[in-house]
């Protein structure tokens, strides 16, 4: 399995919302099939299947928008993305959608993808957004592939007679990652290779003239390249190693994850800085009335907040506060604003009220928080390494479950905790949303993905207490992991990000109207 980066896996991408598995991950397929393509797009069709998860939210939660811009070649965060439709259109792009049924799908976030150049080229593929802005690209062309984004990629189709000097061109290439792929069908063989950068021009022209070879395949890497190894991959690893050296858990992530990147620990820290920003911005503009109006709900987050400080609130305090700043970074990313996974875009209001809660009641300093914000990626990536952040494949227990428990983890960080007592916060903020399933109403990510959000970040804090004060948790962090895993995936489609059941399916929630 590929190593799990904090800053391109976990807390990012910086996105627009609402939702990182299907706005973000169908903006990077859509940036990987152009690219593929290698030419400027005419037509486009996409397909979805009738029993997942993209066919019934796939307009409610911008996936057509996502796709529009990626070929358009605008960024996911551009100010005119709302638009991305209609300027497909104006620059002639034919892009249509369709649910049929998908022959050996197996994964809800399933998409298949033909897109004709302008010059004549054609590109068939299929593809999986697998959570977090994750993705997997799985055929091109007919060839079974795995094209994840992480690298440069470069593939050959040519004759199989006489494709010895084409491996050995191909083997020669700088900067490859690793050991050159080859598969045969037929007469003919797909060549691939994984590159630190995408081939040069020169490089790809020199193959287009080798004979024997029929097409040539090329993209870049659509995030920062995984250059080693990290240095964990579970929690009982990443306490061991904590205890050995003597170091936070946020220190030994952020020299894990600049190991893992081949960065210097000042980049790496510097980027986490620039995640914690956009985190403070998505607070403070939620703050603001209706600033990014949503579909279903109305802004309450500064109303909540407002009424805290004037004392009507019958407990108020801390908790409160955190729940307030929790719905308004989700009022962002509902209202399609700029916003950092954290795990996922339905999860990204936990970690950045947290955050905002730890600077500006519990003065931490600015380091301080980002250590705390790479703790709560040490316990993301080991969630990530031994399940999913999909909703769509094990419930809303995977994400605002994954970023409570990720919270709790920070404030322990933040307090000083021990390396054991940062996995037992997240275990026990796990065990406590263990088995929550995703319903959200109309296929919006808004009810009642904002409350929960709310709750996460107001438990985060009571979590961190009890193992401050004593509280002894009898299941580790990993097996905690692995049961929450399990029980997501015994939950039926209609609780996994489909809007066919739970809250979703009451006569009130099917009767809301939409601001919008």
């Amino acid at each position: 399995m590929p190593a799990v980066s904090i800053l391109n896996d976990v807390l990012g991408p910086v996105m627009r919302g609402p939702s990182s598995s299907h706005t973000a991950g169908s903006h990077r397929i859509g940036r990987l099939a152009a690219a593929l393509l290698g030419e400027p797009v005419r037509r486009v069709r996409v397909a979805f299947d009738p029993a997942g998860s993209y066919s019934q939210v796939y307009r409610e939660q911008g996936v057509d928008l996502a796709l529009a811009a990626a070929l358009l070649g605008w960024e996911l965060t551009a100010e005119r993305f709302d638009d991305a439709l209609a300027a497909a259109q104006a620059e002639g792009i034919d892009l249509a959608f369709t649910v049929e049924p998908l022959v050996e799908a197996d994964h809800p976030n399933t998409i298949d993808i033909v897109l004709e150049g302008v010059a004549g080229g054609l590109l068939s593929a299929r593809a999986r957004s697998t959570g977090g802005g994750s993705i997997s690209l799985d055929r091109l062309g007919g060839w079974p592939v795995a094209l994840d984004g992480t690298a440069g990629e470069l593939l050959v189709e040519a004759e199989a007679v006489g494709i010895e000097g084409l491996i050995d061109i191909l083997s020669r290439l700088p900067g490859r990652r690793e050991p050159l792929h080859r598969q045969q069908a037929g007469s003919l063989c797909l060549l691939h290779v994984r590159l630190d950068d995408p081939p040069s021009d020169a490089a790809t022209a020199r193959l287009q003239i080798v004979q024997g070879v029929r097409r040539i395949w090329s993209t870049p890497p659509l995030y920062p390249v995984i250059r080693g190894e990290p240095m964990f991959r579970s929690a009982a690893d990443l306490c061991r190693l904590a205890d050995e050296h003597g170091l936070s858990v946020g220190r030994l992530a952020l020299a894990s994850e600049a190991r893992l990147l081949g960065w210097s620990e000042a980049k790496t820290q510097a980027e986490m800085s620039a995640r914690l920003e956009v985190m403070r911005a998505a607070v403070r503009d939620g703050l603001a009335r209706d600033t990014h109006p949503m579909r279903l709900l109305e802004s309450s987050a500064g109303a909540v907040y407002r009424a805290d400080a004037a004392g009507r609130l019958f407990t108020g305090g801390l908790p409160a506060r955190a729940a307030a700043r929790a719905l308004a970074a989700m009022h962002v990313t509902s209202g399609g604003g700029v916003v950092c996974a954290a795990p996922t875009g339905g999860s990204a209001g936990v970690l950045p009220a947290v955050a905002v809660t730890l600077a500006e009641e519990l003065g931490q300093s600015d380091d301080a928080v980002v250590q705390a914000l790479f703790a709560a990626g040490a316990v993301g990536a080991i969630l990530a390494e031994r399940a999913t952040f999909a909703a769509e494949v094990a419930g809303c227990q995977v994400e605002i479950g994954a970023a409570g428990a990720m919270a709790a983890a920070a404030v322990v960080a933040a307090a000083g905790g021990s390396a054991r007592q940062v996995a037992d916060a997240a275990a026990i903020a796990f065990q406590n949303t263990m088995g929550s399933v995703c319903d959200l109403v109309q296929g919006m990510v808004e009810i009642p993905c904002h409350t929960r959000n709310a709750a996460a970040a107001a438990s985060a804090f009571v979590m961190a207490d009890l193992v401050l004060g004593g509280y002894a948790n009898p299941v580790p962090l990993d097996e905690t992991i692995d049961a929450v895993y399990a029980t997501g995936r015994m939950l039926p489609p209609e609780l996994r990000c489909t809007a066919r059941g739970g809250l979703a399916a009451t006569p009130s929630a099917r009767s809301l109207r939409r601001r919008r």
